[in-house]
């Protein structure tokens, strides 16, 4: 087999292991404990699924902690969904939460906290501090850390998103002309972020998710125009295009964030860090697509690339964008 068949097997793997993920599916485990009463909490355990297989992940209570009835257990589709009620004698601030075998999985846990009188709290556990003992009050440091790691986490996890900026990187190259097509992604989906995320704006999640899709395909579209030899707008002046979806895939974020919810006194600083988070990821993610075209382009210096092979990123990504785009509105038109 070829350099060149090999990099297209690679590239059909991912796209069929993107394919088969849900773009804003939050894969993380998620735990929400909200007091209803003096001691008294609602507990809602969300853990990833794969059809009829759940990670298995359970919450350690304080031993001083009773369930109060058996947990009711739905499984939506992607996850399975616990809820139930605890009486911890004495309250929660000061004790240990802990994920049992979140040390052995390469996924986190968020855990917000809603104390009857105070402000909501988020944190992040991972497998390598797989538990967490709660503090009467989380400071900046703690609130900007569990923000920032948690927008690094849904950008490289939000395949979609990834797959417009390949498709922007593919269409622009490494230039200048890359340079403004990020920056005017960044100022537009942080708008857009921002604004919902403050309910200044609200648009259904459904019909974004389905034009984020239609945003991916057309961008390959232009991909493959210009590797054809048929110069575009989006290619000559790719901002503008970046800039547009932009605002689309913010208001994807923001769907994330909403989830997550916002600390009540430190709503700039989450909102601020979560973007920071974003951007960082996406940074990452671009420094890896670089690392991996300069390797690609030593190894096969003295051996051109057919031209099939040039176009096969765009085709393929254009693929996932379509039948992203076709999934989505059947959900719509099934509601």
């Amino acid at each position: 087999m070829s350099l060149a068949q090999r990099l297209l097997s690679l590239l059909l793997v991912f796209v069929a292991l993107s394919g088969a993920a849900h773009a804003h599916e939050v894969r993380p485990a998620y735990l929400a404990i909200r007091e209803v009463e003096s001691d008294t909490y609602d507990i809602v355990w969300k853990t990833p699924a794969q059809g009829d297989l759940r990670l298995a992940l359970n919450v350690v209570f304080p031993e001083t902690c009773e369930s109060l009835a058996p947990p009711r257990v739905r499984a939506p589709g992607g996850a399975v969904i616990a809820s139930w009620r605890e009486h911890c004698p004495g309250g929660l601030i000061g004790q240990t939460i802990a994920i049992d075998r979140l040390d052995k999985t390469l996924t986190d846990t968020l855990f917000r906290l809603e104390p009857l009188g105070a402000s909501p709290q988020t944190f992040r556990l991972t497998p390598d501090k797989p538990f967490i003992q709660i503090p009467a009050r989380q400071n900046w440091m703690q609130i900007g850390t569990a923000y920032f790691g948690l927008g690094v986490e849904h950008i490289l996890m939000g395949v979609d998103h990834l797959l417009f900026v390949l498709a922007i990187l593919l269409l622009v190259g490494m230039n200048g002309r890359l340079l403004a097509a990020v920056t005017s992604f960044t100022v537009a989906h942080s708008l857009t972020l921002v604004g919902t995320s403050l309910g200044w704006v609200r648009l259904p999640v459904l019909p974004v998710e389905a034009t984020i899709a239609l945003s991916i395909a057309f961008v390959a579209a232009e991909g493959v125009r210009a590797r054809s030899g048929q110069p575009t707008l989006t290619q000559l002046h790719p901002w503008i295009a970046s800039f547009a979806f932009g605002l689309l895939h913010g208001f994807g974020f923001a769907g994330a964030l909403r989830e997550i919810g916002l600390p009540e006194d430190a709503v700039p600083l989450a909102l601020f860090s979560f973007n920071l988070g974003v951007e960082a990821g996406q940074l990452l993610f671009i420094g890896a697509v670089l690392i991996v075209t300069l390797a690609v382009k030593a190894v096969v210096r003295a051996r051109p690339i057919p031209a099939w092979a040039q176009m096969a990123p765009q085709y393929l990504i254009g693929i996932c964008g379509a039948f992203w785009f076709v999934e989505r509105v059947a959900r719509i038109v099934a509601i």
